[in-house]
């Protein structure tokens, strides 16, 4: 079809146009990111933990006054904990995965660095892999006699044993501290210099708090630190995924009746606390597909609109050229290709304005560049509402008899 005559009428008519081409300029621009940022939040959602999640609970307690008798009633507590019907297994930790706080400490590679090369999150507990149910991929597990108390490591880190000073590191730490070797007997550098040799590598384990961003998420480290009460730390239980409610009733019923003074600060499984840490993901994404929506129908009804008014106003032109032989199906069309120029300007400023955008967004949030694939998929998706959207109109104007339009004058 020749273009000319449409350009020609658009060019008669350049207010109603350019409104609609900006329309259609600022949908594309704001979907094709809003697109982009709908599936980074999923893809947040959906990071590895590195852990058992559908066998883990947590139940955390405070005592009321001091605890002398700490280490003493932290066995306790694990040897009743152990004797709850359904846990396979249990330990006392310094965190839990998906919480907004986290032990973090910066890494060495050199005790004489005078930067760090990275910040890392730091793991406490006894058994903690094995209980977590995290994939050792390298190297081994800490002894029994390798671990040492919390307290005795924070007050005199001189007293550690030298077979003490071990560590075990995500694959993700490990890949960036020495891209492509051998992780295993390399040593480290925590914030005070303390020296610790790496024993052991798992697949991973994510961040509690995701400090640092979603790039430094598997950034992690477990010590052979046993915790004890009082040290705000969490029992965490294996069990199956079938008795996870009923093994929290009882683990905590056991804890209250060891001491009845004790609160009962957390009681949950860490599929909640998944769900609560990523609640306000889940809600920017349910807001922006609701943007998404919320212009994809004001630009569909403002083309249906558009088109209407223009019919309307062709009555006389459309019948004249049905006298003069175009059939239906060229009217149809030449709607079709008008709407489609139209679509196409837009099309074509939007993804300028949205790359624009995304160059903001990336400066002033951190957020990666978006993929060239967006463009044309977001190009695809307004073509086909912009097509859509002007068929009805479009169908009429097909359907004005030549006698009728000619008679209207």
């Amino acid at each position: 079809m020749d273009i000319l005559p449409i350009l020609s009428t658009l060019r008669r008519h350049k207010v109603t146009a350019t409104l609609i081409v900006l329309e259609i300029a600022l949908t594309c621009a704001i979907v094709c990111n809003a697109v982009f940022l709908i599936n980074q939040r999923l893809h947040r959602m959906d990071m590895q933990s590195g852990v058992a999640m559908h066998e883990l609970v947590q139940v955390q307690v405070s005592t009321i006054g001091s605890q002398p008798d700490a280490r003493a009633r932290t066995q306790e507590d694990l040897a009743a904990l152990r004797q709850v019907p359904g846990v396979q297994a249990a330990t006392l930790v310094s965190q839990v995965p998906f919480t907004n706080s986290s032990w973090n400490s910066s890494i060495e590679l050199a005790p004489t660095q005078t930067q760090p090369t990275l910040n890392a999150t730091l793991y406490f507990g006894e058994d903690v892999p094995q209980v977590f149910g995290s994939r050792l991929v390298v190297g081994r597990y800490f002894g029994a006699d390798e671990y040492v108390d919390f307290e005795v490591a924070s007050n005199n880190p001189k007293a550690i044993p030298q077979s003490s000073l071990i560590v075990i590191i995500t694959r993700a730490l490990a890949e960036r501290l020495w891209p492509g070797e051998n992780p295993l007997g390399k040593t480290i550098y925590l914030g005070d210099s303390t020296p610790l040799r790496v024993v052991g590598v798992v697949a991973s384990l994510i961040r509690p708090s995701l400090f640092g961003g979603d790039n430094t998420a598997q950034w992690s480290m477990i010590l052979p630190l046993r915790m004890a009460v009082g040290q705000g730390a969490s029992y965490v239980l294996r069990t199956a995924p079938a008795n996870r409610r009923r093994v929290i009733y009882a683990a905590v019923a056991a804890l209250k009746k060891l001491d009845p003074k004790r609160v009962v600060t957390q009681q949950r499984t860490l599929d909640d606390v998944r769900a609560e840490f990523f609640q306000g993901d889940r809600a920017m994404t349910g807001l922006l597909v609701g943007v998404i929506v919320a212009l994809l129908l004001v630009t569909g009804l403002g083309i249906v609109g558009l088109a209407s008014f223009w019919v309307s106003q062709r009555r006389r032109t459309i019948g004249v050229r049905r006298a003069l032989g175009a059939t239906r199906a060229d009217i149809l069309h030449y709607f079709q290709t008008e709407n489609f120029l139209l679509a196409t300007m837009g099309i074509a400023i939007g993804m300028a304005l949205a790359y624009g955008i995304n160059l903001f967004l990336m400066l002033h949030y951190e957020l990666p560049r978006m993929p060239w694939l967006y463009f044309p998929v977001g190009a695809i998706a307004l073509w086909l509402i912009g097509q859509l959207a002007v068929l009805g109109p479009a169908l009429r104007a097909s359907n004005v008899p030549p006698v009728v339009a000619t008679r209207s004058v």
